[in-house]
């Protein structure tokens, strides 16, 4: 802990971004318990349930191209103001859906929202290397994700108290007004940096972009590696947990929101600990530790306080594994790239992590019991470990810092 708490008093702009992130994750993740409470109040089948998770990730998948392309091109304020004001919109707009026959806004809402909102990570994680390099860019990565992790925590549980106390709604609202602080938060941020003078066109600038990828094989085995971290996206499954198993103990709310909340303990709690443990000849054993723990959770998925403390086991190894494939990344990227590149990981991973959500649906569907659909996320990571051997024997990775 005393590394981070070092290195944000030294860096004055990454302590204002890491507020600024904090205040945005905590709004993203409040409203997600409303949501699926809305969905659940007004009847919505699993595959519905999928599909909204899906819907989470979906937009970075589309937006990936062009926004790689204006990471590389537009200062980063002016994208965070832009992103931050269509959060605003679309959050308070959710408000008005109160019926089964809005899904279809529904979706549209948080397809945008969500959308606006992986931008707006993408443009912070690549500003990162912009101002940071080596074990002081490896820690940053790792107070973001902890960031990710404790907003992920707070919002998702405190979400789950407020709807539970006083209706979707007013999570709704209250969600809005938070970022309305964002916003004025980064219009006040001030960020001194070197925007690239390219102008090239959009298209070709993308081309580039895939040549070097293509060029530099190193590149794209680093990118499968961190989208494998996508099998994690378990809002679906943890959505539909709560309506078959835990509903008879809890409020459907307060499953959804506890159960995420201590997986979510897990991942702020991971990184102080593996932090300084974690390596390049380490990190495949990081891949079998989470399947070790996503097959434990597969073993208890069916009970309340088993899961509970299963979702810590798993969210325990996830932080370290996401930041540390995304910090190999950046760390074999050119700078000329890492908009770009940055953008293509984040819709290679999005993109998993959306397939993984309607995977969940469908096989829910189709009767398959969550223990079995949990196992199978499980096993993905016992394959991630011999994927990962086999990078590393064939290419020569370097060591961070």
């Amino acid at each position: 802990m005393k590394r981070y708490v070092t290195l944000l008093r030294a860096q004055p702009l990454l302590r204002r971004l890491s507020l600024i992130q904090l205040l945005a994750y905590f709004g993203a993740w409040f409203s997600n318990v409303g949501i699926y409470t809305l969905l659940i109040q007004m009847g919505a089948e699993a595959t519905t349930i999928a599909l909204v998770a899906a819907l989470h990730f979906l937009p970075g998948v589309f937006q990936a191209p062009l926004s790689g392309v204006l990471l590389d091109r537009i200062h980063p304020k002016r994208l965070m103001l832009l992103l931050t004001l269509i959060e605003i919109i679309c959050t308070l707009s959710l408000i008005s859906i109160d019926n089964i026959g809005m899904l279809w806004f529904l979706y549209l809402l948080v397809f945008v929202r969500m959308g606006a909102s992986s931008f707006h990570f993408t443009v912070e994680m690549s500003l990162l290397p912009r101002i940071l390099e080596g074990k002081a860019l490896q820690a940053a990565n790792e107070i973001h994700s902890m960031i990710w992790s404790l907003s992920y925590t707070l919002g998702m549980a405190l979400s789950g108290l407020v709807v539970y106390w006083i209706g979707v709604k007013a999570a709704f609202l209250l969600d809005a007004g938070l970022f309305v602080i964002v916003w004025m938060l980064v219009f006040s941020l001030k960020i001194e940096i070197e925007m690239s003078q390219n102008r090239t066109k959009f298209t070709t600038m993308m081309k580039e972009a895939f040549s070097y990828i293509r060029q530099n094989p190193i590149v794209y085995h680093l990118m499968i590696l961190h989208a494998i971290l996508g099998f994690t996206a378990f809002d679906a499954l943890v959505a539909l947990a709560a309506k078959h198993y835990y509903s008879q103990i809890i409020a459907v709310s307060l499953g959804i929101g506890l159960l995420n909340a201590a997986r979510a303990l897990g991942l702020v709690i991971g990184p102080m600990v593996l932090g300084h443990w974690i390596n390049n000849a380490r990190l495949g054993w990081l891949f079998v530790a989470e399947a070790l723990s996503i097959v434990l959770w597969a073993a208890v998925v069916d009970n309340f306080y088993g899961s509970l403390i299963a979702s810590v086991a798993v969210g325990f190894v996830t932080t370290t594994l996401w930041s540390y494939t995304y910090t190999l990344l950046q760390h074999h990227t050119h700078s000329d790239f890492y908009g770009r590149v940055i953008a293509y990981n984040d819709m290679i991973f999005l993109g998993v992590g959306a397939f993984v959500s309607l995977l969940i649906g469908y096989l829910a569907a189709s009767g398959m019991s969550l223990a079995m659909i949990t196992l199978i996320l499980g096993a993905v990571f016992a394959v991630a470990a011999l994927y990962y051997g086999w990078v590393r024997r064939t290419y020569e990775l370097e060591e961070i810092g």
